[in-house]
């Protein structure tokens, strides 16, 4: 509906907004409405809606309420619940670290390797260390790519190597240096004791002892990846939801002029 409701920012719809002092918004704005849903390992039953509400209670929600609720299996049940925040946060001093860049589709992307690097970019990518999942790291790299937006296979100034999943991190530094490659991609995730902390620092520990850390761009991705957690590790960026083959693309070869890489 253009210049209607869709329109409009949460900003202009409720002049009362207080940018400093946000809570969630369910029907009406500042009612503070969230929505949780967990598993409690207690029977089926009216103990349980209650154990479920004082649960909510205990993370600070008032008015809990069960809307929805379910035995998975003796002696476990799954809840759907609502509550009302009443703590605040303040918007307007958020400050979160991101990659600097300015995405360019596929065919810019080769016209500025073209016009600034003249030669191409080698790409290599893999799923490191016990991951087993190539879901990530497909995305971004396999010729159909995802959502719409190419993989690196596409891109005629890229060439784009993928070593699949498990893979350790010796051979993955291995075959980097047999490729030459510009970047190196590391994709995880499976995150439980948060194992690819471990992983991803482990892969730049390797590459300082061989002294291999400046001579590579290293991106990570994955869906609990951040780009501050990224740079904590030790990567130069990091990429995680609601990102694709054109943001990491776009990186890279800006990353690598920026660096005189040629």
């Amino acid at each position: 509906m253009s210049g209607g409701l869709y329109s409009m920012s949460a900003k202009d719809f409720d002049k009362t907004l207080d940018l400093t002092k946000i809570k969630p918004y369910g029907d009406t704005m500042n009612d503070g409405k969230v929505q949780l849903s967990f598993t409690l390992p207690v029977p089926f039953g009216d103990e349980a809606i209650e154990a479920a509400k004082q649960m909510v209670k205990s993370f600070g929600l008032e008015n809990p309420q069960v809307v929805y609720y379910r035995e998975l299996t003796n002696g476990f049940t799954f809840f759907n619940c609502y509550g009302s925040a009443t703590q605040t946060v303040d918007y307007t001093s958020i400050h979160v670290p991101k990659v600097e860049s300015n995405t360019m589709d596929m065919h810019e992307t080769d016209d500025y390797i073209r016009e600034h690097i003249g030669r191409k970019v080698v790409v290599v990518g893999a799923s490191t260390g016990t991951d087993a999942h190539t879901v990530g790291i497909d995305a971004i790299r396999n010729m159909k790519g995802y959502a719409g937006h190419s993989g690196l296979e596409r891109y005629d100034m890229i060439e784009a190597y993928n070593l699949g999943s498990q893979v350790p991190n010796e051979e993955f530094i291995a075959k980097g240096i047999e490729l030459k490659a510009d970047a190196l991609l590391v994709s995880q995730t499976v995150t439980q004791k948060d194992v690819h902390i471990q992983n991803l620092t482990h892969l730049v520990e390797l590459m300082e002892a061989e002294g291999l850390r400046d001579r590579m761009i290293l991106v990570c991705g994955g869906p609990r990846i951040t780009h501050e957690l990224a740079k904590e590790l030790g990567y130069d960026a990091g990429f995680g939801m609601n990102t694709y083959a054109d943001d990491v693309a776009s990186y890279v070869v800006q990353e690598m002029v920026n660096r005189g890489m040629k």
